[in-house]
């Protein structure tokens, strides 16, 4: 699937027999792989204090844990 994206194909993820991602290329302009684990290493810096990841409202095809 990379090698599709990397040249310049779109691929759609589906779950449930619904789209639900897409993979694609990321420009040459998005910087390089140093300034992306850079990015990675100084964690979520711009976002505001007491805001959440919570992902409640996702579906899970698997119903809910055990």
């Amino acid at each position: 699937m990379i090698e599709f994206a990397a040249r310049g194909d779109q691929i759609i993820i589906c779950g449930d027999e619904r789209p639900i991602a897409t993979l694609t290329f990321i420009a040459k302009k998005a910087g390089t792989m140093e300034e992306f684990l850079k990015l990675a290493a100084e964690g979520r810096v711009s976002v505001p204090a007491g805001t959440t990841s919570a992902h409640d409202d996702l579906y899970d095809e698997h119903g809910p844990p055990k």
